[in-house]
């Protein structure tokens, strides 16, 4: 197919079987966009529809974020995981505000070089919301392109890379590229599939390489696999007589940057340090059901203890040290793992009130 022919058959195909009914598809707008695409990205749709929605409502405008709390973010994000990406909007969203006035600038370059956005998210805010020609290369449009020309390399290596954004570049048609940009990441996301793609339904068969080889599933190239190291961490719920837990917030940078978490120890013994920089007295303790929580480099095998305070001060002497009320809990970000250790300690605690 020339690129005029690829074009027309990808809007032919939106135009009938695109989807038209997403939350940020309805009054759109270049923040909207913005933060949809930052959700979407390593993350599916049907887990960002809930999360789209109540951002919006708390933080509906791009002043709202950028005047907002980092732990009202944070909170907003809990469970998305890959927390740089809530840093980094309410980073961007300072920027625009105090440099451009709240105003996205209409710039493929400028927006690409705000933090966390790069070539393919400004790409998709300046086409999808300004109307703007400019090609896109998230991880659906990078599948159906690899396997219309059958890429070969692993599109992470640079060289692969330039060669599909020349290929994203070519076809990207001059108009109605707001539909095209959509249509693209549609066609990734329903028919050409990372497993089990429905070539028979998708508009660009006749001319797919991988197709008419027969390989689909072979583009894009994976990358080389690697055995995950696994490390482990001792996390303590230390309970006081309210049943709150003793969380601090982690450094900004790093893992779980700018989170509330639980204490990380070696073993047991790292207790008492810990109670005594606290001024703490510890009695019952006992060990939680273990957890595994899989980052993208890493596994870390977490051994859960809840322990009993008999005596504590009312507040934290430090600063970035708290006590978590269960009962009613303040809007703060939490790791997924220690949001779920949260919610088995409050069933402990309630069960042992119970009994």
């Amino acid at each position: 197919m020339s690129p005029e022919q690829f074009g027309a058959a990808v809007l032919d195909w939106f135009d009938r079987h695109g989807r038209k009914d997403l939350p940020w598809q309805q009054n759109i707008t270049p923040y909207r966009v913005w933060v949809s695409e930052i959700m979407l990205q390593q993350t599916q749709v049907s887990t960002v529809l809930g999360y789209f929605d109540r951002f919006m409502e708390a933080l509906p405008s791009v002043e709202a974020l950028a005047a907002a709390e980092e732990d009202e973010v944070l909170h907003l994000w809990t469970g998305l995981g890959y927390y740089s990406r809530a840093r980094n909007l309410h980073k961007t969203a300072k920027l625009i505000v105090a440099e451009y006035g709240g105003v996205f600038p209409a710039d493929v370059d400028q927006l690409a070089e705000l933090p966390g956005i790069g070539r393919s998210t400004a790409g998709a805010i300046a086409s999808i919301s300004l109307g703007l020609r400019a090609p896109i290369l998230d991880g659906n449009v990078k599948r159906v392109l690899a396997r219309y020309v059958a890429q070969d390399g692993y599109p992470g290596e640079p060289k692969v890379a330039r060669q599909l954004w020349e290929v994203a570049e070519r076809f990207t048609p001059q108009q109605r590229v707001n539909h095209y940009t959509q249509a693209m990441m549609d066609l990734g996301a329903t028919l050409c599939t990372r497993s089990r793609p429905s070539c028979l339904l998708c508009p660009l068969r006749d001319g797919c390489r991988a197709h008419l080889l027969g390989r689909e599933t072979d583009f894009p190239v994976p990358k080389p696999r690697k055995a995950l190291p696994q490390k482990r961490t001792l996390m303590p719920l230390l309970a006081n007589r309210d049943g709150a837990i003793l969380l601090y917030r982690r450094p900004s940078t790093g893992l779980w940057g700018g989170l509330w978490s639980l204490p990380e120890l070696d073993d047991l013994a790292a207790l008492d340090p810990l109670a005594a920089r606290h001024a703490l007295q510890l009695e019952e303790r006992r060990e939680l059901p273990g957890l595994t929580h899989t980052f993208s480099h890493f596994q870390l095998a977490i051994e859960p203890w809840l322990i009993r305070v008999k005596s504590a001060p009312d507040a934290v002497a430090e600063a970035d040290w708290l006590w978590y009320n269960l009962a009613t809990p303040p809007r703060l970000g939490l790791a997924a793992p220690v949001k779920t250790l949260l919610k088995r300690a409050a069933a402990e605690l309630n069960a042992g009130e119970t009994s």
